[in-house]
């Protein structure tokens, strides 16, 4: 699913995804597929963002793209 459709169903929450496909742009990792995992309630968004397994991310729908900045 695109991040986009992600928008579209889940507007303005926090939502769990596991990125199934990404491209780099310089120091960026961008999301092209991803699958939702379930929406996270704003009082659990800490908690859950530090737990979160590798390969998944918490991320806020009203963001245009998922993208994660790297530190290299």
């Amino acid at each position: 699913m695109k991040w986009q459709e992600v928008r579209e169903l889940y507007p303005s929450q926090f939502v769990l995804v596991s990125i199934l496909d990404y491209h780099l742009e310089g120091d960026k990792k961008i999301a092209d597929e991803v699958a939702p995992i379930r929406t996270i309630p704003e009082e659990e968004v800490n908690k859950e963002f530090f737990r979160v397994e590798e390969g998944n991310i918490v991320y806020h729908t009203s963001n245009d793209n998922l993208v994660i900045h790297l530190r290299r």
